[in-house]
């Protein structure tokens, strides 16, 4: 092989969000030689670095506890799992005053005088934590997507190969254990940092024979300004919401968007957070400044002025659905694999629902602690022997056409995908016939990209995102129609009451032949629908 530029490394970390650089921390302290790929550049790119979020920090008291966790119980249908919460709960919390008593986080001051250790402002955030990452010896490739996974020849994921596109050229990363960090799929959306989003990491690990759960929870739309990008639906707990006639669109809130998105079907909504007393509106502004950056560019008091508002998909990067953890460290039952943030399922802490902010990024810190620590103590067992294993990518959709016609026309892929995906009457407000006609499109969609789509360096990784999104697509609406219920997100206007005998998970699995089946041994013990 030629131009191709080649390293080797204990632990690859791939992604750049908080996630994967907790994860490429916690691998070098353990010991392990690490390198992070990202697709962007690690400090900047994703969801988390271009905006603020809260983050799920309770102290250690009993009562708070227990009620952090039972307030999600029931939006979540009764799917989350009281002991993957009280880990998450207990690992941010430390890590949270570790980020703030040794990379002495400027968090903001209460009027207690003590710090307000719930948000976390992207910037800022993202940025300390690169430099944590470097300090630790971590080699970091910015501006390099990888488009595919290594595999040994008994099928442990051995490293990663992918595209610089700076340099413009192909590389490849051995390893000995990989954590996928890459995030959620918005489906190109435009929903604020997330356009990278696009699926990859569950793509790669379905091909390494990982799977997938909570898929069917995959619909989440957040709350934006019209025009603007920035979701914080959060705060719109505290709006009052109106009809283009002026009447209070009644049921309407940050939880229950579904009259919101069938009212857009028809005409406009309007909002205000007229909800929101004094204290409340100075307490938003002090933790998340940039939500306000639109309106007091516009002129708007949102408090006081009715504004226009849509909903943008935001897919699994809200949503709680991603690949299948099978064990405490975060692994995947593949051999050298694990994940870790939102390319991982987050229904142990959240069930159907999405836990907002907070909850993501208590999992993002988490998961990726976990996993980096999981994949250091694989990779260090395997000795200096993994390093020469022979290896081979295992990438084929997108990548490695079957037919004998190739295109590279990726982005009439995704706008195909887009066309089944983002309308609220298919995907926020779902019925089983529609899900299916747009299964079938999607089915088509997905044999013409394993026959025809592929491309080499900077093509194959537009090809692979949009096999990736596709697959994503399909991965959901097949969970989608397997629940026939509404439970959590996955709300069917078909099946609109909660069935308490589907309280169980869906595992989701295949790239060709899509299979779901039902986990009841995942059920949490005693939880009551």
């Amino acid at each position: 092989m030629t131009d191709v530029y080649e390293l080797s490394t204990d632990v690859l970390v791939i992604g750049g969000g908080p996630a994967a650089t907790w994860a490429a921390l916690r691998a070098a302290r353990d010991g392990a030689d690490v390198v992070l790929a990202d697709k962007g550049y690690c400090g900047t790119s994703g969801a988390t670095a271009s905006a603020g979020t809260g983050v799920w920090y309770v102290p250690p008291d009993p009562i708070e506890r227990e009620a952090a966790i039972a307030s999600r119980a029931s939006l979540g249908g009764y799917l989350a799992d009281r002991r993957w919460s009280t880990r998450v709960l207990d690992e941010t919390f430390a890590r949270l005053n570790e980020l703030a008593e040794e990379a002495r986080y400027p968090f903001p001051v209460g009027p207690d005088g003590r710090q307000l250790r719930n948000g976390l402002q992207g910037p800022e955030y993202m940025r300390r934590m690169r430099i944590r990452a470097r300090r630790a010896g971590v080699r970091i490739l910015d501006h390099s997507p990888v488009t595919e996974l290594l595999v040994d020849t008994a099928g442990a994921v051995a490293g990663a190969a992918g595209y610089r596109r700076q340099a413009g050229e192909d590389y490849r990363v051995r390893a000995g254990a990989v954590v996928l960090a890459t995030g959620g799929c918005a489906f190109q959306s435009k929903a604020l940092g997330c356009d990278v989003n696009t699926g990859d990491g569950a793509l790669f690990a379905v091909e390494a024979g990982a799977e997938l759960s909570g898929m069917e929870f995959s619909n989440a739309y957040g709350i934006a300004p019209e025009g603007t990008s920035v979701t914080k639906t959060a705060f719109y707990h505290f709006a009052t919401f109106y009809r283009a006639d002026g009447t209070v669109l009644e049921g309407a809130g940050g939880r229950n968007r579904s009259p919101i998105a069938a009212e857009l079907l028809c005409g406009k909504v309007f909002c205000r957070l007229d909800r929101a007393d004094e204290p409340a509106r100075a307490a938003m502004r002090r933790a998340q400044p940039n939500f306000f950056l639109t309106f007091d560019r516009l002129g708007i008091d949102p408090f006081t002025d009715k504004f226009s508002v849509t909903l943008i998909a935001e897919g699994t990067v809200r949503g709680t659905g991603g690949i299948r953890l099978v064990a405490d460290d975060c692994a995947t039952g593949v051999a050298g694999l694990y994940a870790a943030g939102d390319a991982a399922t987050r229904e142990l802490i959240c069930g159907g629902f999405t836990g907002g902010g907070s909850h993501n990024a208590a999992w993002a810190i988490s998961s990726g602690t976990w996993a980096g620590g999981g994949a250091a103590g694989y990779a260090l067992s395997l000795g200096a022997g993994a390093a020469r294993r022979r290896v081979s990518g295992i990438g084929e959709a997108g990548a490695r056409p079957e037919g004998p016609r190739i295109t590279g026309d990726a982005r009439a892929v995704v706008s195909a995908v887009q066309r089944e995906v983002l309308p609220y009457d298919k995907n926020y407000l779902r019925r089983g016939s529609v899900l299916a006609d747009s299964l079938s499109t999607l089915d088509e969609i997905w044999s013409d990209v394993r026959d025809s789509l592929g491309g080499d360096g900077a093509e194959r990784v537009r090809t692979r995102q949009a096999a990736a999104m596709t697959a994503h697509a399909r991965w959901m609406y097949h969970a989608a129609l397997a629940r026939t219920e509404t439970r959590g997100m996955a709300k069917r206007l078909d099946f609109p009451d909660q069935d308490p005998d589907q309280q169980y998970r869906l595992i989701t699995g295949g790239v060709d032949q899509v299979r779901v089946r039902p986990d009841h041994a995942a059920v949490p013990a005693g939880a009551a629908s």
